[in-house]
């Protein structure tokens, strides 16, 4: 039986870019995706590219596309407003998210978490949107410990989340556990892993250094001594990720979501390992 799969693109601004998305879309659209979700800019500096983004992968790709939404730094009016536009584009499915206050950026907004995000979309939308919120197997960079984070989740979750995506990871243990740890507290909904295949190591690791996503040492290390051996890197890269996948689908993971970073070859890299 077939593992679904799902994708992440982010917002072009430019012409360039957006032929670029498009020809990704094109290669990635073969591997018939449940659907794919489009990111946002911090601060709301890419809405209005997030919403065009949305409603091109709905309208010209013919995809089920999914807009993250943020709550930080955003009225009640503001959320109200894109919640119906992102319903009168035909979207029924939400990617919910506290986002992170931009710096300089005084004012946290009417919502200042992500459960409140969720309760405010069933409140005004009642069970329209299918909403998936975040989780993190390795702890939130900003969590005190792991346990207030997981209490987090459990309070998205019963705020009213159909489904998680999860931060990418490389240990599958971490999400073993996390997924256990969550089960315990009576969570049901699927918790679906983040994915993020290996093209540029350096890109990689000032990701990760971003998002509190560990970068276990020995691949660290054999990235290392490939250099500046480009071709070196995404081959024992796109191994490394398939592994992780396969694992993960063998634990259990009920299906994939792949953080493509807006380029096609990586992820074809690790699918096509796959299959």
């Amino acid at each position: 039986m077939k593992t679904p799969v799902s994708f992440e693109f982010f917002p072009p601004k430019t012409d360039e870019q957006r032929a670029q998305l498009d020809r990704t879309v094109e290669k990635l659209k073969v591997y018939s995706p449940e659907y794919v979700s489009c990111t946002f800019g911090a601060g709301g500096s890419t809405l209005n590219h997030t919403t065009e983004t949305v409603q091109r992968l709905k309208q010209a790709h013919g995809l089920d596309a999914a807009p993250h939404l943020s709550c930080v730094g955003g009225t009640r009016e503001e959320i109200r407003a894109l919640l119906d536009q992102y319903r009168e584009l035909g979207c029924t499915r939400i990617v919910a998210l506290r986002g992170d206050l931009p710096s300089g950026m005084g004012q946290p907004g009417d919502l200042r978490h992500a459960s409140e995000l969720v309760q405010f979309i069933r409140s005004e939308h009642g069970g329209h949107f299918h909403i998936e919120v975040a989780a993190y197997p390795e702890t939130h960079p900003q969590a005190r410990d792991a346990l207030s984070d997981l209490r987090h989740f459990k309070e998205k979750v019963d705020a009213g989340a159909n489904g998680a995506l999860t931060q990418y990871f490389y240990n599958a243990d971490a999400y073993f556990a996390f997924v256990e740890s969550a089960r315990k507290l009576g969570v049901t909904i699927p918790i679906v892993p983040g994915v993020m295949p290996i093209s540029n190591f350096g890109q990689l690791r000032r990701f990760s250094e971003q998002c509190g996503a560990e970068i276990p040492r020995w691949l660290e290390k054999r990235m290392l001594a490939y250099a500046d051996d480009a071709d070196s890197i995404r081959e024992f890269g796109a191994d490394v990720v398939a592994a992780l996948c396969e694992k993960l689908v063998a634990g259990g993971a009920s299906s994939l979501h792949f953080y493509t970073v807006n380029l096609a070859r990586p992820t074809q890299s690790v699918l096509s390992r796959l299959r």
